[in-house]
């Protein structure tokens, strides 16, 4: 009886422990909601939204991106006439990186 109670107990915290150490583990992650691949934009004005957790820096083609502290973000870009191919680098406290590309098109 004693050695389940134990082993139920070390059960109890090592589920704890993973509980608590899974942002640790899991890494960062990024979401893009716009711009969808291949879009296009019109007036050359692309605003772009999407949302990310676990981070400790989020970039787009090397620029810092602001965020809010639930990791949302939605800045409003300015594009030439033509393709551009957007680059979303999110990395957490660790240097663990997650990158995401998006193409955008401004027609003539």
């Amino acid at each position: 009886m004693t050695r389940l109670l134990i082993a139920l107990v070390l059960s109890v915290l090592a589920g704890y422990g993973l509980i608590e150490a899974w942002p640790l583990i899991a890494g960062p992650s990024l979401a893009i909601a716009t711009p969808q691949n291949g879009e296009s934009f019109p007036g050359g004005i692309v605003t772009v939204r999407g949302s990310a957790a676990r981070i400790a820096m989020l970039t787009l083609d090397g620029a810092s991106v602001l965020h809010d502290e639930n990791g949302d973000f939605s800045p409003t870009l300015t594009f030439p006439h033509g393709a551009s191919l957007l680059t979303f680098d999110a990395t957490d406290r660790f240097g663990r990186h997650v990158i995401v590309t998006r193409s955008v098109f401004v027609p003539d």
